[in-house]
């Protein structure tokens, strides 16, 4: 027998079966069409159809748990459980960030709207339902979720992220934030910005090593800001393109400055 091929039967034999990252995204997308019927394929006519398919959501989270050979010594009946008691927590928080963005967006016209088409809200309830089931202390799933949610909108959320409500990503496109992250209430960023670590040494994998973003706080299109112990004060303005590798205090704005030359009417017989 071709030992390569040996190889490869025995690494079958050795992992147990788990969802596809589409099953397992599918499940937080009957979440968030529970949650609002802007985003479900139906909708339901009496209150015992939400509530049995609160229960039947609540099953398969503990079968997706259970098939996930990682979460073998999960309570995973209990983490189930504990999920479904603390969404009305869930969704009054992802109602603050439909509030950022509809506030925050001249172009936004409505709450429908903001649910339905803006990938930044949709990247934004990934985030949240992976970061909780993290906080729980489930492995795999998180990741898959925001990295499904990041193949979908172009914007990276690790779960392990700590972010306040009211938050606003608008358009968002390339967007990074790392895993030590911690952003504040009230706070918009743009397409481009990469709130990262100053070093990818493998030693640092269990400290701080991405910035603190306060309340109340803009940052630009193309911002790079690095750094574990780099603090973005409350109420600062971070302009385009920016990179910064320190902190500064509240009320700051910090912008690049570069030099462009404007030459009129050179070629205005082109």
């Amino acid at each position: 027998m071709n030992p390569f091929f040996q190889t490869i039967f025995n690494r079958h034999q050795q992992t147990d079966y788990v969802p596809s990252n589409a099953q397992i995204a599918q499940w937080v997308l009957r979440v968030i069409g529970l949650l609002y019927p802007e985003q479900a394929k139906q909708v339901f006519s009496s209150v015992e159809q939400v509530q049995e398919e609160a229960f039947l959501l609540e099953r398969s989270l503990k079968e997706m748990m259970d098939t996930t050979v990682v979460c073998q010594d999960c309570n995973t009946g209990a983490i189930a459980a504990n999920f479904f008691r603390h969404l009305p927590d869930l969704y009054d928080t992802l109602n603050t960030d439909i509030d950022a963005i509809l506030q925050g967006d001249p172009a936004a016209r409505t709450e429908f709207e903001v649910i339905k088409a803006y990938p930044g809200f949709y990247a934004i309830a990934f985030y949240r339902i992976a970061h909780f089931l993290l906080t729980q202390d489930v492995p795999l799933l998180p990741r898959i979720l925001t990295e499904y949610a990041h193949s979908r909108t172009g914007i990276d959320i690790h779960p392990g992220a700590e972010i306040d409500e009211y938050f606003f990503i608008d358009h968002g496109s390339g967007l990074v934030i790392g895993e030590t992250t911690k952003i504040g209430k009230h706070v918009k960023l743009y397409q481009g910005v990469t709130l990262g670590a100053l070093s990818v040494d493998k030693s640092m994998a269990h400290i701080k090593r991405h910035p603190t973003v306060e309340d109340h706080v803009v940052i630009y299109s193309g911002a790079t800001i690095l750094g574990g112990e780099t603090v973005i004060g409350h109420h600062s303005v971070i302009g385009g393109n920016v990179w910064l590798t320190r902190s500064v205090p509240p009320g700051s704005m910090v912008y690049h400055n570069p030099e462009i030359t404007v030459v009129e009417g050179k070629f205005a017989n082109y």
